[in-house]
Formats: structure tokens, C-alpha cells, sequence
């Protein structure tokens, strides 16, 4: 974060891409877009394009890894080579993307029934296509989703979202530029029926008071995007019940 080369993020009260502090970047969810997996769906946030796709619940293997007690969950966050110009984007795993396999593996242990399946695995895969900041947020945002959308039962649908710091001015979902030159960014993930924080991570410095003022910038957004990935589930049950008209 920052550099002596710092571009002017804000000016005149907007960012570069004409956003107030407060504004989110577009967002659009799609459900069922992977024919194979039991839950799918596709989220276009900006600039990026994630799929998420979820497999199971299955025998876990090997066999030494099953828990007598409830599922295992094993979840992977992968980059595509072409995703990005950057150096995370190369194939294969890196510790960037084993550090958000494991914190979203986290977020999703506090909301699904692992006790309804002992023995059992849960796959959940997190391919980002087109990255541009904030693909940790909007890759749980889209694999809540997907969850839902496969039955698998659970006590909320998280989403999640970054607030910033630029100067002395919160921002609220940081793009790529913002992430790389910011002075602080803390992403959040959050479930709606409870509010329960489920991850909360942080690069750079925020106050008591910053940190309150961006956990209520987050929760205002919060309600907007639970409802965009409500409206998809909905949309979803709707074509498939046209089907069967």
C-alpha cells in the first residue's frame, strides 16, 4: 500500500471511477451457470468475473481425513493465469490464494449444518476469471450463493465487502488502484440475519472510530447486496419452475 508515486485517488469528492466514497462498484449475480455442480453462480463486481461452483456432500477422502461428527469442508480459491497482469495471477496455488482458500473455508464452517453429514466432504471452488480488487469479498459473496442454491442447509447467506482508507476519507469497496495505493483496507464479511462478523482481515491502520464508522458503511451496503443475491436464488427457482409448467 501507498508508494511515493501515489496517484490522487480522490478529487472533488469522487474517486477515479467517478464513485462517492461510499458507493459500491456494479454488481450482477447469476445462479446455475455450472451444469455439473450441485450449486453454481457467476458475479460480475466491476471488473471482476468469479465463478463459483460446489460439489457434495461426498465421502470424504482420504478416509484419515473424515470427521465421525460432521463434514469437512474443502475449499479452494484459485486465480486464472489470464485474470491478471500481476504476479498472483500465474497458475497454481501461491500463499495469497491458500490464505483466502482458508478464510473463506472459515467464513462457510459458521453457517452450514456440517453436523447434518459426518463423515462427509463439501467442495467449494472459487475461480476468478477477471480480477480488479476486491475478489476476496466478492468471491464469498458469489460461493453464499452458490450454497444456497444447492440445498445444502445453512443458518445465513454471508456476504462480504471491503471498506478503505484514503487521506483521511473512508472508502467503501476498494478497486485495484484503490487496494494497491490505499492506506488501510479491511475486508468484512458478514451474515445478515444475525449480523455476526464471519472474517474480518486488515492491511494498514484504522481507528476505533474508523473502524465503527466502516463496519456501519458495510452494513449499509450489506443490505443491498444480501438483496441482489436473494433476487438471484429467486430468479433461479422461478426458470426452474417454468420448467415444470
Amino acid at each position: 500500500m501507498g508508494g511515493s508515486n501515489k496517484p490522487e485517488l480522490i478529487k472533488d469528492g469522487k474517486r477515479l471511477d467517478g464513485r462517492t466514497p461510499d458507493m459500491l462498484r456494479d454488481i450482477k449475480i447469476e445462479v446455475g451457470v455450472v451444469k455439473n455442480a450441485v450449486g453454481s453462480a457467476y458475479i460480475e463486481w466491476g471488473n471482476n468475473k468469479i465463478i463459483a461452483g460446489v460439489y457434495g456432500p461426498k465421502e470424504a477422502l482420504p478416509k484419515h481425513v473424515q470427521d465421525p461428527e460432521r463434514a469437512i469442508i474443502k475449499c479452494r480459491y484459485a486465480m486464472s493465469p489470464f485474470s491478471s497482469l500481476e504476479e498472483h495471477g500465474r497458475s497454481g496455488p501461491n500463499r495469497r490464494s491458500i490464505e483466502i482458500s482458508k478464510v473463506t473455508k472459515e467464513v462457510f464452517e459458521n453457517v452450514i449444518l456440517l453436523d447434518r453429514f459426518p463423515g462427509a466432504e463439501i467442495d467449494l471452488f472459487v475461480d476468478v476469471l477477471q480480477a480488479d480488487g476486491g475478489t476476496r469479498a466478492a468471491g464469498i459473496t458469489a460461493a453464499s450463493v452458490a450454497l444456497a442454491a444447492s440445498g445444502i442447509p445453512m443458518t445465513d447467506i454471508p456476504y462480504a465487502v471491503s471498506v478503505g482508507k484514503v487521506g483521511d476519507m473512508l472508502i467503501l469497496d476498494l478497486n485495484k488502484i484503490e487496494d494497491n495505493y490505499s492506506d488501510a483496507d479491511m475486508p468484512v464479511a458478514i451474515g445478515p440475519r444475525t449480523g455476526d462478523i464471519m472474517l474480518l482481515q486488515m492491511d494498514g491502520n484504522l481507528s476505533r472510530d474508523e473502524i465503527k464508522k466502516g463496519m456501519e458503511m458495510v452494513k449499509k451496503s450489506g443490505e443491498y447486496i444480501s438483496k441482489l443475491q436473494k433476487d438471484a436464488l429467486k430468479l433461479s427457482y422461478e426458470r426452474i419452475l417454468e420448467k415444470y409448467k
